[in-house]
């Protein structure tokens, strides 16, 4: 497997990029060639003021390519890098019309997400953030889906914590964007990284053997998704990201992932069966300017007899059903949660500021 290589940032590599990179709401930090934008939580995006010289983009650059050991030119027209918590992907000229192009992506060891915080942004009903509480604790497959940049991955980290620390994770990422074993320390977990030589397949039936009582994938982008859903199919529990604009097209989106028609054709049932809860993260930008995130859509899945089966709670934003599919109501009833609506340990929960 090709060597993966990190390396500590400083304020003297990154010059005035790192001003925005200490903001704690800035998510990415973008150049196009021509124009800075940045991406922020409560500001949404926006361009900033200053203009990056060609001087600091070259010298911007071949610090980059020394903390990696890679080089970047004509000949290797994209330049990756990761630190702790920045994801960096450039570009060269060579293939732009506008210049060379930066993606900076951010992503803290910390969760930004709280029960407190939620509620007071309407990001979810009260009785639906416990029910999804309870979810977890009986461990439950949940899908997070939205478009890129909607949260999708924070909201997943969120609802980590509520996993029993005794529970082996087993978490597995192209880049480390979860950080599950810094943000809950003591936690059994294991942190995988796919790269050259060691893809999300191979990552996955490797997991298998590692004991793992849960196993998430930071995003289901391919085939590698028909191995997640037979490790879950064996009762490992999980979460996992995707792209999704409806939790009903879920089993669509899926299938167009696989390259084998018949996988593809086999596939609806298992995602009935095997997925439980599916969560649409919605990101809009409100009349005043700002930017809200808020469980759109909230679903679970159901094989019943020869019937594939959607549950919907939550439509646009709000309670629709509190209906549950009758293996769901059965999991509940044998982990002892009689209201699957309240939660014993929620005002516990509250004060560790989760």
């Amino acid at each position: 497997m090709g060597e993966i290589l990190t390396f500590e940032p400083t304020a003297e590599q990154f010059g005035v990029l790192w001003k925005y990179l200490q903001l704690p709401n800035v998510t990415d930090v973008d150049y196009n060639g021509r124009e800075l934008w940045i991406t922020d939580l409560r500001r949404g995006r926006y361009r900033a003021k200053e203009q990056l010289t060609e001087e600091f983009i070259h010298t911007f650059t071949h610090n980059i390519s020394n903390c990696v050991n890679k080089q970047f030119n004509h000949a290797n027209k994209i330049l990756e890098a990761d630190t702790k918590e920045l994801r960096i992907s450039i570009i060269h000229d060579s293939v732009t019309a506008s210049g060379i192009s930066i993606c900076i992506r951010k992503s803290p060891c910390m969760v930004r997400n709280s029960i407190a915080r939620m509620l007071a942004e309407g990001y979810v009903p009260e009785e639906m953030l416990k029910l999804l509480v309870n979810c977890v604790r009986v461990g439950m497959n949940f899908v997070f889906g939205g478009e890129p940049g909607a949260g999708k991955t924070e909201c997943a980290k969120f609802f980590m914590q509520f996993i029993p620390k005794s529970e082996r994770v087993i978490t597995i990422e192209d880049s480390y964007e979860i950080h599950y074993g810094e943000i809950n320390p003591g936690a059994d977990a294991v942190e995988l990284r796919v790269g050259a030589g060691f893809d999300y397949t191979d990552a996955i039936k490797a997991s298998l053997r590692q004991n793992p009582k849960w196993l998430v994938l930071s995003e289901a982008r391919s085939v590698e998704v028909l191995s997640l859903l037979e490790q879950w199919s064996t009762g490992v529990s999980g979460f996992t990201t995707i792209h999704l604009d409806d939790v009903r097209k879920l089993p669509d989106r899926i299938q167009n992932m696989l390259s084998d028609s018949k996988d593809a054709w086999r596939m609806e049932n298992r995602i009935y069966r095997y997925v439980d809860v599916g969560i649409l993260i919605r990101c809009v930008r409100q009349p005043d300017g700002k930017i809200r995130r808020y469980i759109d859509q909230l679903c679970f899945y159901s094989r019943e007899g020869k019937e594939n089966c959607i549950y919907m709670l939550v439509e646009d934003g709000e309670v629709v059903s509190r209906e549950f599919p009758p293996a769901i109501r059965k999991r509940f009833a044998r982990a002892g949660i009689e209201d699957p609506f309240a939660c014993a340990e929620w005002e516990k929960y509250v004060k560790e500021g989760k």
